[in-house]
Formats: C-alpha cells, sequence, structure tokens
C-alpha cells in the first residue's frame, strides 16, 4: 500500500536521518512501534542521534498500519520540523539538499568557532531556526556548564536544522553581536563592518533577493560565495555565502546578472541573451520584482509565458516560492492547457499580479475575447524566446501587440522580455543573413536590445562552464542479415501494395532507402492519399482503402524496426516488431493482416536466432560501452544526460543498458514527451518529475536517457556528461543541449555514423561564432540594427494586413458523413457532433455503438469534468475511433478523434483527411444536456 513512499523514504534516508531526533517522534513511535523497539531506538539516540534516527526509519518501512504515513507528516509537523515536512510531502529535497556545503563548513570550523560566541545572543537572532525545546536547551546547557558547552550545542543543532535560512541568519546574528572572528572563520574575506552597514540600508536601496536558478537549476549557483547587492548608485558586494536567501530588503545579484537585467530595469524591451546555466530564471525574477516596485501606483500585471507544460510547472513554483517568502502581498497564478480551469481569465487578469502561462492559453483569451487586448498587462516575458517565428503561439501573440502598435491605435502596451541562450534562429550562410535573422526575431518581439554579458565576462566565466566539445565518427553495422531478411519483407509488402493500387502514383517523395527517415515520410504520405481515394464500387473502395491502410502500417513499422537496428540491439528491433504484431492479432485481424503476419512469423526464428548471435555487434554501443566506462573509470560520479531523437531509441538504449553488465551499475532513466495516441507510449507529468526527482539522487540513477523533452527549459540537476546519439538540430538546440553539462570540467560528446551529421554538428559550432559576430556587430550598430527591425515589422505586418483581406471561405452547412479512415466504414454525420468543454467532440446518434466496439479503457481518468471508461474501435477493422466518457451523470458518451475518420460531403462526394478538428469544413454545435434528455 505504501510502496512508493517507503522507496522514497528510503531514497531520502541519508537526509532525513541527519535531521531528525527520534525523541522528538514519541508520539509517533507509541503509535506505532511496541514499547521494547522504542526503548532500543531512545536508548541509541542518547550515543548517536543519527543512527537512533536510522533504526527509526528501517522500523518504518516496515509498517503496515493503515495511516501510517500520514501521521509521521502530521507527527513532523507538530515537532517544528516544516522543512524536513514539506521536502517530504513533495517528495522534493532540493532546499535540504542546498543546506549541506554550509553544514559541512560548520562542522570544519566547530572547535575554532565554538570558542567564539556567546550562544545566548546569538539565540536572540536566530530562534526560528530551533524548536523550543532547543532553545531551553541552549540556555540550560550555558547556565549549567558554560558558553563552550552551549556553543557546541548550538552547534549540534544547526547541524541538524530543516530551516533553508539558517546559515544566513547565522550570519546576521554574528554581524550584529560584533563577532568578527567567527565571521572569518565562515568566510576569511568577510568585512563584519561593512556587512552590518550593508544589511541596514535604508527603504532606498532597491535590492533583490533570489534562489540562484537557471531554469530552476539551482545545483549550479546555490553555492556562490560571490553575491552582488543591486541598488540605485552602486553594486555593493557582500562576500559572504548566504545561500539562497529571501529576507526583505536584501536582494541579491551578480554583477553579470545585472548588467543583464539593466536595459529591462530602464523599461526597454530587452533580450536577455546569455548561456544556460548563468541564472537568466534569477533575472528575469529581477527584473518582475523591480517592475511590481516601480510601477506600484499603476496597476502592474505580469504575465511569464513557457512554452512547455514542464517548464510552466517548475517556473511557478519558482515564482511562488520565491513570492510568498516575502512581506509584499504578490497575487501569482499559473494555467497551462493540462488543467482544469473554468475561471475566466479576465477574473485571473484582474485579481492576479503575475500570471504563469502557456502561450495558447493566452492566445486562446484573446481570439474567443476572454481578453481586449494584450494592453491590459504591463510586462510580458518569454521564455526560451528564440521560439518566437512562423506559427508559434509566441509569434501569434506578438502579431497582436505588433498590429496594436502599427495601427497607432494608442493604446498603452506592456514591455517585453525575451529570454534564451542563443538567438541564432534559421538558416544562414554568413555574418550578414544571421544579423537579418537576429533583426527578424527582434521585429517580431518589438525588441531594440539585446542585453549580453561584456563588462562582467570574467565573473560569468567563474559561474558557467561551457563542456568540450569531442566528436566521434563511428562506423556503420556490416552486412547485416537481420535488415536483409526485413528489407526483403517490406519488398514482399510494397508489391503486394503495387498490385492492390498504383501507389507510386499518390506521392512523389523518393523513397529509394528503406530504414530512414525519408522512407518514413514518403509511407505517410502515401498512406494519407490512401484515406481519400473514392471508386465508383463502394465496396472495393473500402476493400482497397483497408489493405493499402494496412500494407503502409507494416511498412511503417518494419522502417521503425530498420533505424532502431542501426543505433541500438537487434534484439530491440525485433522487440520493437514483437510488440507490434501482438497489437495486431488483438485487434481486426483480417486476411491481410494474417498474411502481412504470416510473413513475419515465417521468419521469426531465424530474426530471433540473429539477435541473439548478434548481441553486442553494433559499432556503436561498442563506442557508447568505451564512452561510458572511461569516463566513470575517471570520474565515477559523472552524471550523464544521453539524448536520442525517438522514444522506441530511449526504450531501446534503457533495456541495453540494464541489460549490459559493464553498464547496469549506472541504472538508467528516461525521460521522453507525453502520449500521443493509443498505440505509442510516453510520460505524464508526474511520471517526468518522479524521474527528474530520481535522477538528483546519484545514488538512484547515474545516467538519464532523454529526447528533445529535455533539451530546453526542464530542470535538469548539473551533469558532467552530455551524449548527443544521432542527435542533432540546429545552433540553438546544439547550444541548448550543450548547456546541459554545467558541472566544471564538463563533456559534450556526439556520436554519429553518419559523416554528414558530423559536419553538420562542426558546421553549427562554426556558426554559433557567426551569431556571436552578428550580435556583437548589431550592438555597435544601433541605428542600422532599428532600421533592419522597422523595415521587417512593415513588412510583416503588410503580409498579415494582405492575408485578412482575403475573404474567409465560410464554413458550408452541407451534411458530412464521418467514415473510418482505415476501412470507410460509416460512423457517424457531421450534425450528430457536438463540442463538449470547448475541446472534447461528442456523437449525440445512439445509434453509432451499432457501429463500433468497445473495451475497458486501462487507465480510465477524469479531466474537466469528463470521466474516460472505455476505448471505442471500428466494428469492421477495429480501428481506434476515441472513447466513451462520463460527463454530469450522463454515461456513454462517444469521444472521437477527427484523425481516425475521412469527412466526405454528402452532396458532393468529395472527401477531406484531416488532423485537427480545427480544420473541418463544417461547424459544430456547442453540446446541449437538453438534448441529451430528448433522446
Amino acid at each position: 500500500m505504501y510502496e512508493l513512499e517507503v522507496e522514497n523514504l528510503k531514497r531520502f534516508s541519508g537526509y532525513i536521518a541527519q535531521i531528525i531526533r527520534p525523541s522528538n517522534m514519541r508520539g509517533f513511535m507509541s503509535l506505532y512501534l511496541d514499547p521494547g523497539e522504542m526503548e532500543r531506538i531512545l536508548s541509541e539516540e542518547r550515543s548517536s542521534v543519527t543512527c537512533a534516527a536510522k533504526m527509526l526509519l528501517e522500523k518504518m518501512w516496515t509498517l503496515q498500519e493503515q495511516g501510517w504515513f500520514r501521521s509521521f507528516l502530521d507527527h513532523l509537523l507538530a515537532g517544528e520540523y516544516t522543512g524536513l515536512h514539506k521536502a517530504i510531502e513533495e517528495w522534493n529535497f532540493e532546499k535540504i539538499e542546498q543546506m549541506t556545503p554550509h553544514k559541512k563548513l560548520l562542522e570544519r570550523i566547530e572547535a575554532s568557532f565554538t570558542n567564539q560566541i556567546k550562544p545566548v545572543e546569538i539565540l536572540t537572532y536566530m530562534t526560528e531556526c530551533f524548536t523550543p525545546r532547543e532553545c531551553e536547551e541552549i540556555r540550560a546547557t550555558d547556565e549549567q556548564k558554560g558558553h563552550i558547552a552551549a556553543s557546541e550545542k548550538l552547534t549540534e543543532c544547526l547541524k541538524r536544522s530543516d530551516k533553508s535560512n539558517w546559515f544566513k541568519l547565522l550570519i546576521l546574528a554574528l554581524q550584529r553581536c560584533n563577532y568578527d572572528t567567527a565571521l572569518q572563520l565562515l568566510d576569511p574575506e568577510t568585512d563584519g563592518n561593512k556587512a552590518v552597514q550593508e544589511i541596514d540600508m535604508s527603504e532606498e536601496v532597491r535590492t533583490l533577493s533570489f534562489q540562484y536558478k537557471e531554469e530552476s537549476d539551482v545545483n549550479s549557483l546555490v553555492k556562490s560565495a560571490n553575491h552582488i547587492i543591486h541598488a540605485k548608485n552602486e553594486a555593493e558586494v557582500l562576500d559572504a555565502e548566504l545561500g539562497p536567501s529571501k529576507t526583505k530588503g536584501q536582494k541579491i545579484l551578480r554583477n553579470y546578472q545585472r548588467e543583464l537585467a539593466e536595459p529591462a530595469f530602464d523599461g526597454k524591451n530587452t533580450i536577455v541573451c546569455a548561456p544556460t546555466g548563468c541564472g537568466k530564471t534569477l533575472v528575469a525574477l529581477a527584473i518582475c520584482e523591480d517592475h511590481l516596485k516601480t510601477r506600484r501606483e499603476k496597476n502592474a500585471k505580469i504575465v511569464f509565458l513557457a512554452t512547455k507544460v514542464e517548464v510552466f510547472a517548475q517556473q511557478l513554483k519558482e515564482f511562488s516560492d520565491y513570492f510568498s517568502s516575502t512581506d509584499d502581498d504578490v497575487r501569482i497564478r499559473g494555467i497551462c492547457g493540462d488543467m482544469d480551469e473554468k475561471t475566466p481569465m479576465k477574473v485571473i487578469a484582474e485579481n492576479n499580479d503575475i500570471i504563469v502561462l502557456t502561450p495558447q492559453i493566452l492566445l486562446n483569451a484573446l481570439n474567443k475575447g476572454e481578453l481586449p487586448s494584450l494592453s491590459i498587462f504591463t510586462l510580458l516575458i518569454f521564455d526560451e524566446c528564440h521560439n518566437t517565428t512562423g506559427k508559434h503561439p509566441y509569434n501569434m501573440l506578438m502579431a497582436s501587440y505588433l498590429d496594436s502598435k502599427l495601427n497607432e491605435r494608442g493604446e498603452p502596451l506592456p514591455q517585453i522580455v525575451g529570454l534564451t541562450a542563443s538567438v541564432g534562429i534559421g538558416t544562414f550562410k554568413n555574418q550578414q543573413e544571421a544579423e537579418n535573422n537576429i533583426c527578424q526575431l527582434c521585429a517580431n518581439l518589438d525588441v531594440t536590445v539585446i542585453s549580453t554579458v561584456e563588462q562582467n565576462k570574467e565573473e560569468l566565466m567563474s559561474f558557467v562552464h561551457i563542456p568540450e566539445k569531442d566528436f566521434y565518427a563511428v562506423e556503420k553495422r556490416p552486412n547485416d542479415p537481420f535488415v536483409s531478411i526485413i528489407k526483403d519483407i517490406m519488398s514482399t509488402i510494397e508489391s503486394h501494395a503495387r498490385r492492390t493500387y498504383d501507389i507510386e502514383s499518390l506521392s512523389n517523395i523518393p523513397h529509394n532507402e528503406q530504414g530512414t527517415q525519408k522512407y518514413e515520410q514518403w509511407i505517410v504520405d502515401v498512406q494519407k492519399k490512401c484515406c481519400v481515394l473514392q471508386m465508383d464500387d463502394k465496396e472495393e473502395e473500402s476493400r482497397v482503402c483497408r489493405a493499402l491502410f494496412n500494407y503502409t502500417e507494416h511498412l511503417r513499422k518494419y522502417n521503425d524496426a530498420l533505424i532502431i537496428n542501426e543505433d541500438a540491439r537487434t534484439k530491440d528491433a525485433l522487440n520493437y516488431l514483437d510488440s507490434f504484431f501482438q497489437q495486431v492479432r488483438q485487434a481486426g485481424f483480417d486476411e491481410t493482416e494474417q498474411k502481412l503476419t504470416a510473413y513475419f512469423d515465417a521468419q521469426h526464428k531465424h530474426l530471433n536466432d540473429l539477435s541473439q548471435r548478434m548481441d553486442g555487434e553494433n559499432p556503436k554501443l561498442k563506442r557508447l560501452i568505451y564512452i561510458l566506462n572511461e569516463l566513470y573509470r575517471l570520474n565515477d560520479k559523472t552524471r550523464t544526460l544521453l539524448f536520442v531523437k525517438t522514444r522506441a531509441l530511449a526504450e531501446a538504449l534503457k533495456n541495453w543498458i540494464e541489460e549490459t553488465e559493464s553498464l547496469k551499475y549506472l541504472k538508467p532513466s528516461i525521460l521522453i514527451g507525453r502520449k500521443t495516441d493509443t498505440k505509442g507510449f510516453g510520460m505524464t507529468p508526474t511520471s517526468k518529475k518522479g524521474v527528474l526527482e530520481s535522477f538528483k539522487s546519484s545514488d538512484h540513477s547515474n545516467i538519464l536517457i532523454a529526447t528533445s523533452v529535455a533539451d530546453e527549459g526542464i530542470d535538469i540537476p548539473q551533469c558532467n556528461l552530455v551524449l548527443m546519439y544521432e542527435y542533432i538540430g540546429n545552433v540553438v538546440k546544439m547550444v541548448q543541449v550543450r548547456g546541459r553539462g554545467r558541472a566544471e570540467g564538463s563533456k559534450c560528446i556526439f556520436v554519429s555514423s553518419k559523416t554528414e551529421w558530423v559536419e553538420k554538428e562542426k558546421l553549427n559550432m562554426h556558426q554559433e561564432k557567426i551569431v556571436d559576430e552578428a550580435v556583437a556587430n548589431l550592438q555597435q550598430s544601433k541605428d542600422l540594427m532599428l532600421t533592419k527591425i522597422a523595415v521587417f515589422q512593415k513588412e510583416d505586418k503588410a503580409k498579415r494586413d494582405y492575408i485578412k483581406s482575403i475573404p474567409v471561405r465560410p464554413r458550408d452547412e452541407d451534411r458530412y458523413r464521418l467514415v473510418c479512415s482505415k476501412c470507410k466504414q460509416f460512423a457517424c454525420f457531421s450534425d450528430d457532433l457536438r463540442l463538449l468543454e470547448e475541446s472534447h467532440h461528442i456523437v449525440l446518434d445512439r445509434r453509432f455503438f451499432e457501429r463500433c466496439q468497445t473495451k475497458p479503457h486501462g487507465k480510465p481518468i477524469s479531466f474537466l469534468g469528463i470521466t474516460k471508461k472505455m476505448k471505442v474501435f471500428c466494428g469492421l477493422c477495429r480501428h481506434d475511433w476515441g472513447l466513451t466518457a462520463t460527463y454530469m451523470n450522463i454515461d456513454d458518451l462517444p469521444l472521437i478523434k477527427v484523425k481516425s475518420f475521412v469527412l466526405e460531403n454528402c452532396a458532393t462526394k468529395q472527401q477531406y483527411k484531416c488532423t485537427k478538428w480545427t480544420e473541418v469544413p463544417f461547424s459544430i454545435k456547442t453540446f446541449d444536456i437538453a438534448e441529451i434528455e430528448s433522446l
């Protein structure tokens, strides 16, 4: 019942045992342990508190009683273990971990430190760091045994503290008590008198105090001893290692961070461009607080936009954690597409100071008229702002902004701030083309300043470590019989498809090379065209379309297997095919599918023998073994991020590492995107969070295998090895991925058997330098930059106006038939459809169930008041149609997916294939419960 809780308690037991005192948990022990066990633990505590705490934890792991875990949390809170309580409740020990360096420092200097202080005086300024019992014990020890014994008691309590601000309060207490020698022990460079003056500055000082995190990466920044006070006239250095301070009135920035933020402090539209790991999130928080204070009388309202749901969640936590610890009454709200949020956006905007959003939420609110315009906000911050191109929601939002600006409506517009590690967007061959691309990005964001670190580069580079880049060009598999057999089967299937229909006439995409991305593009294109084939004989049309769907689907899976075989083991490729054919047998399994399955079954024994015999023969995997073993031999604390292109490859490499004797100690985890269909696989936000938390614990997982979901924005703990395994992109992606290696001495290694990919990655490195030179030149040639931005904005405005002038083809009122995209079986009519909760499309016609089959949903879930119950399949071919759900006590409402159907105009007989409901050529009425009641 409590397997997860016990597993996590074991994982974090090292932290817990260093904090908890069993005698403070007597109430809990008396409820769940027998008296003998309790007495042994309390007896052990007299000689070693930590050993006693470990004994208590080991006993807890065996508890079976209902409610013991909640009782444990309640007793932690009652014992004033507030920090530990929160860490366990959220399974986030980040703040507890941040205290470790300070505790180790205190332990090292303890013998000298305890001779330099009077603990009762210190206690006056630190009562919130101790329990009432601890305060009494320190005072009693002082009276009975003297200052040194009491100092030792105070130090012991601090080393077991779970209060995140104890070190900072200790510094302040030492300053106020003028214990300069003790301060010198904590930091030899500390000037106690000067520090007191800085802490007691007047109200005029505008300073910023934050947790040191870059996109929530606390590990690379919390250990700094160089913190910068941001004041009106000058930056004064506080060289004490204060850690993540949040005391009101003390607001800390480093010099280079202040330099990055300065243009935004002055109200300018700014792109903050700085390396991953330097603290851009800190800079954003600084800008937000400065904005709220300077516009206090002008109803300041801030929107922080994050591109991904996962990034949204961590950034919302960043804002909430910081502002909740200040005395300022800053109201914060977060909304993303995964949330059951029914409060109108207008109400949310009116009642909050900072709103953290995914961009589509804000765009939808503007399009629906829930918000009149962006003018109701005073500051928009775009995280990963290099995405402001094309049809990205960022660019759609800014198009609305720019239309307001260029139409000179006279309404106030918000300040714009963008955050990015690189502005190297688009394709370019030289510096001039790069400058044009950068100016286009600035035009899209209406930005006039690109803020980079110029005056404080030395300080920046002392905190940011650019990983050393290595390239490994690896040979491909030589003469692979597995590939030959698979390609023979694929050729046979292609021949059957050609006899069924002239598939070559359906697509012009070259497809000579099986086992490539180009071949997959051809398959997808052919499959899409097959869906809308029309014949006079409708039975023949159904037969042909169904057969072609099966042929192309099998070709697609075999192509996937060839790609997996090239990058992983033959065994993994075969397992992938086995899983597919298991699904085929459980579905419609018509005559064509039986024939195709027979081809596979006929070769299965041979393929299986090959997979066993060829295990470990992939040159790429041999190279990976060499790289990992060598680097872990040099540093057994190495933390690795292994980037791959596909989810299937991530799963295959995880299995390979777990089954390879020399690598299994790495305990791999995977991080992939969300599930997109019933046949695929993916991860929920909760499972992603669990994987990341697990990766933070070095004894649980030492390597994280990730797809592109991890290359931008997501909080990845500090690592010192980044492996790009057949993983390539543009300049921005290269910078983002490389920046995941943040520890000093980090390496970034690119592994590929494709010579052209190795050259492309080297070209990315060259283009990165071109981008840097382009930015520097634009900063020097400000007038030229502004002129280009103005021209781009006018040109883009003219294009938007032209598109708007084209009459929009209204959705017709004709009736449409929805037929299965696989077999053309009739499902329902367009006028049977209704829109539920603005996102789900349901079928009212109860005869729909005569045309489909259902089976229980493996993981029934509730969302927006809808509970998903059953899966729905075509009654003829078992193609996936969608789900049934319960809504407002109405059972069996079919929720269908438009991509599973072809739309046929009842009048013209023309057919359409749509992948999104927004593409359908007809309008859909909003669901009205009265229609159900009248059926």
